[in-house]
C-alpha cells in the first residue's frame, strides 16, 4: 500500500469516527427521557396550590395557605417565607426581577412583595371576590388576578399599584397564559372554554369552546408556535392561538392541575394527581404523548424551570378523611405532618 493511499484511508476513517462521535451524543441527549432526580422533604403544615419558578434567581415559590415558602433550587431548601396572609393561591413575577404579586383569595387582595428581601410593600384590594390564578403581562406592565367567586379579572397597573379595570368573564376562570405581546388567554373551567383578552384595550376578543377537554385547569403556551395547551382529566387540548381551533387531544394522566412548556425542546407538560407527569411533543404531527413518568399521588401542580430544564412538582402523604358534616360536607384528608416534598424531574 502506498503512503498516499494509507494516508487517505486514515483520514477517511478518522472523519467517520469524529463525525459519528459528535452526532451520537446530540441524538441521545435529544431523546433522553425525564426522570425523578431528587426529592426535597420540606415539611411544614397545610396544603398547597400554585408553584412559580424564577429560573434566573434559582427560586421556587410555593403557596401554602397563609404563607409563601421560597425555595432555593440550588440547595433544595427553604430560604425564606412570606407570611401573614389569609388564603393564597398564586404568585406572579414582574419582568424586571424586582417585585412579586400574591393572590390572597381570603383577603380579596393582591399582595406585592420585594423580591430582594421578601418584604411586603403593598396590599391592593381587587374589587372582586376570590383572586386565584395570577399573571404578569409584560407588554402593558399590568398584573391580572383572575377571581373565581366573582368570575372576573382584576387588572392592576404595576407602576401605580392600583386596580384599573375589572373585566367580567363568561364563567369561572382557571389558569392564564400570556404571549408577551399583549394577549392573555384564560381557561373558563365551568364552561370548558378559553377566552382571549387584549391587554391594551382590556377587552375579550374571542371565546372558544374546547372539544375533547372538559373542565380545563392548567394552561401552557407556545407563543412562538401559536399553540395553547389546556389540560383536563386524561386529555390535553392543543389550541391554535389565532383561530381557537382544537388541533389535537393527546392523552395525559388523570387529575391534572397545572401545565408547562419547554420552548427549547418543544415539549408540553401536564402534572397529574394520579401520580404521573405526562410529556407531549409539540413539534410532531398529532402531538404524541412521548412519556408518562411516575411521580407521586397528589403531585398535581408543577412549575417548569427553563434555565435548568427541570420540572418541580409537590406532593405529601395524607391521613384518613374526616367524616362529612353539615358544615363541611366535603372534608379534605389532612396532610401528614412533615411529609410535604418537592419532586425534582430532569434529564
Amino acid at each position: 500500500m502506498s503512503f498516499e493511499r494509507h494516508s487517505l484511508r486514515f483520514v477517511f476513517a478518522a472523519c467517520i469516527l469524529v463525525c459519528g462521535l459528535s452526532a451520537v451524543p446530540t441524538h441521545v441527549t435529544a431523546q433522553e427521557p425525564y426522570k425523578v432526580i431528587d426529592k426535597w422533604k420540606l415539611g411544614g403544615d397545610g396544603g398547597w396550590d400554585y408553584l412559580t419558578a424564577d429560573p434566573a434567581a434559582h427560586r421556587l415559590y410555593i403557596t401554602r395557605g397563609t404563607r409563601v415558602d421560597v425555595v432555593d433550587t440550588e440547595a433544595g431548601k427553604i430560604s425564606g417565607t412570606i407570611d401573614g396572609l389569609h388564603g393564597i393561591h398564586g404568585v406572579a413575577l414582574d419582568d424586571a426581577g424586582k417585585f412579586g404579586y400574591i393572590s390572597d383569595g381570603g383577603a380579596n387582595a393582591v399582595v406585592v412583595f420585594d423580591r430582594s428581601n421578601l418584604a411586603t410593600v403593598a396590599t391592593i384590594p381587587t374589587g372582586g371576590m376570590g383572586p386565584d390564578s395570577i399573571i404578569f403581562e409584560p407588554a402593558t406592565q399590568t398584573v391580572w388576578a383572575f377571581e373565581g367567586r366573582s368570575k372576573d379579572a382584576a387588572v392592576i397597573d404595576a407602576a401605580t399599584r392600583k386596580v384599573v379595570a375589572n373585566i367580567p368573564l363568561p364563567g369561572k376562570p382557571e389558569a392564564p397564559a400570556v404571549d408577551g405581546k399583549g394577549l392573555l388567554y384564560d381557561n373558563i373551567e365551568d364552561k370548558s372554554q378559553i377566552v382571549r383578552i387584549d391587554a391594551h384595550t382590556r377587552t375579550i376578543t374571542a371565546t372558544w369552546a374546547l372539544t375533547g377537554c372538559e373542565g380545563p385547569s392548567g394552561l401552557a403556551i407556545d407563543a412562538d408556535g401559536g399553540h395553547l395547551y389546556p389540560v383536563c382529566d386524561k386529555h390535553m387540548a392543543v389550541v391554535d392561538t389565532s383561530t381557537g381551533k382544537v388541533l389535537g387531544n393527546p392523552a395525559i394522566g388523570d387529575g391534572p392541575d397545572a401545565a408547562g412548556w419547554d420552548a427549547a425542546h418543544k415539549l408540553a407538560f401536564a402534572s397529574c394527581g394520579e401520580g404521573v407527569l405526562s410529556v407531549v411533543d409539540g413539534s410532531k404531527p398529532g402531538f404524541p404523548t412521548v412519556q408518562t413518568l411516575a411521580t407521586e399521588k397528589s403531585a398535581r401542580t408543577m412549575a417548569y424551570d427553563s434555565a435548568a430544564d427541570r420540572v418541580y412538582l409537590v406532593s405529601a402523604q395524607f391521613g384518613p378523611r374526616p367524616a362529612a358534616t353539615t358544615d363541611n360536607p366535603r372534608p379534605r384528608a389532612p396532610v401528614v405532618p412533615g411529609s410535604f416534598t418537592v419532586i425534582v424531574v430532569g434529564r
